[in-house]
């Protein structure tokens, strides 16, 4: 029986915008090239021309290889493509499955050598176009801070928001939060004393009972907070630090009046530790005003330049359990603290950071490390009896999986929409990201757990490896064992 070949149209849409046409538009379109025809219609809504990770342009290349299209119609060549490598792909595929491709706006016969390189000349341009288009986003975005614009996203501890007009654009403002707004003046206040470190700061607001967010405060958080100029009240002297620092300052210095805060963005150039360095940063005055005086701030940021302790995302050395165990009573990581002359000992991070949990008390680093390997070992020989009696799928770890690739392609989906987005589509974004990014977390943590139960021959033997080697082993392959 001979497979009945149709003519298929396909249409895309990224973002829907009052400059951008729209899918309905697209198929009618491409409906006149078919002057009555009968067709199979494929269209997919908020997806990006970059790559061709697109649910209904995968299901018209289905058709395509199983033999059923004749002929491929769009409205214009980057509907189905920007990538240079990916349309010559598909170019193979239409001509290995004799498939003609049309473009109702742009007449092109791929039949001959002359069409093809038309449409290689096209394809070209649509990618410079897209890429000038990331360009002109990424422009536009430093315009916009360089002419005090709040930039998305929610207001800085103490601040919250309201509506406001800037040159004419609909932006928003930053306005004094009557409560929150006092316990950052307290944090700076405290702070700006010579004696008192973040330890102390935490302390106080715990036995205060004084929550940020609705959480106990710590020491981090501090840290970054205390390093926003979005709290400064502009004046010379704060003008002077950062151009000694080597910041981009937009503004003239007679513009440092002393009322209003600062927004610090990282510029195009910087390289350095932003949270040490202020070189290549830009500096612009807010429309808001600022809750902390200038010396002030400028005592505690001199400060924290000399303060060593604040080390983010440094790697653990102490015990191969970092970041891997925590706390029974309040749910915070376990931190193995080293005691010259000792072996040392584990420790609630709350308790520690704020007096906020009783704590577990001291627990031996090297009793607790011997129990969980010893734990291990265990976990590790009842996993093997089980595998040698049967071998199967685990239908929940693959669901995970698919799952996780669903959320990571929706996060690639909606970053994709940002292109040129207005702010109310820009905060949306920005939510629903993150609340897609949680839900990330949350699977590969589950998958994570589950990866032994449907180990991979190769994982099974090097894990095997690691536990019979264990006290001959890299600190570094001890962790992927506890991973494992």
């Amino acid at each position: 029986m001979d497979i009945i070949r149709e003519d298929c149209i396909y249409a895309r849409q990224s973002v829907d915008r009052k400059d951008s046409i729209s899918i309905e538009s697209q198929i009618d379109f491409c409906k006149y090239e078919l002057k009555g025809g009968s067709c199979k219609v494929f269209k997919d809504k908020g997806y990006s021309g970059k790559n061709t990770d697109r649910p209904e342009f995968q299901k018209l290349l289905g058709e395509i290889r199983k033999g059923r299209v004749r002929r491929v119609i769009v409205y214009k060549l980057d509907r189905i493509s920007r990538s240079i490598l990916d349309f010559a792909n598909m170019m193979e595929l239409f001509q290995e499955y004799d498939v003609e491709f049309v473009s109702s706006t742009e007449k092109f016969d791929t039949s001959t050598p002359m069409g093809r390189a038309m449409l290689n000349i096209c394809i070209v341009f649509a990618q410079l176009e897209r890429e000038t288009i990331q360009k002109r986003v990424t422009d536009a975005y430093y315009s916009r801070c360089l002419k005090g614009f709040h930039m998305s996203g929610q207001a800085p501890y103490g601040y919250q928001l309201e509506p406001t007009v800037v040159e004419g654009i609909r932006t928003k403002k930053m306005v004094a939060d009557p409560e929150t707004s006092q316990y950052v003046k307290l944090m700076f206040e405290m702070y700006s004393e010579p004696e008192t470190s973040f330890g102390d700061i935490t302390r106080y607001f715990e036995e205060q009972n004084i929550k940020v967010y609705g959480k106990s405060l710590f020491r981090t958080f501090i840290s970054q907070l205390l390093r926003n100029p979005v709290y400064a009240q502009a004046d010379l002297e704060l003008y002077e630090f950062f151009k000694s620092q080597g910041a981009a300052i937009v503004n003239d210095a007679s513009d440092f009046a002393g009322t209003n805060g600062c927004y610090l963005y990282q510029g195009r150039d910087v390289k350095e530790d932003k949270d040490r360095s202020l070189k290549d940063q830009i500096l612009v005055i807010a429309p808001h005003e600022a809750l902390i005086p200038s010396d002030v701030w400028l005592k505690c940021r001199k400060k924290l330049m000399t303060n060593k302790s604040f080390q983010q995302g440094r790697k653990p050395k102490n015990t191969w359990l970092a970041g891997k165990v925590k706390c029974g009573c309040c749910g915070y990581a376990l931190k193995a603290t080293h005691v010259p002359n000792s072996e040392g000992y584990f420790r609630c991070s709350k308790r520690t950071e704020n007096k906020g949990c009783p704590g577990c008390g001291k627990i031996r680093k090297s009793e607790f490390e011997e129990f969980i390997f010893s734990a291990m070992r265990a976990r590790f020989k009842n996993f093997q009896v089980r595998h040698s009696r049967e071998e199967k799928v685990n239908p929940k770890l693959t669901a995970h999986q698919i799952e996780l690739a669903q959320v990571e392609a929706e996060i690639e989906k909606l970053l994709d929409t940002l292109t040129g987005a207005n702010a109310t589509l820009l905060a949306y974004a920005n939510k629903k990201i993150e609340e897609l990014d949680t839900r990330r977390q949350t699977i590969s943590k589950e998958i994570a757990e589950m990866s032994i139960e449907t180990m991979s021959p190769q994982k099974e033997q090097e894990l095997s490896y690691y536990l019979d080697h264990w006290d001959s082993i890299e600190f570094d392959d001890k962790r992927k064992a506890v991973d494992g």
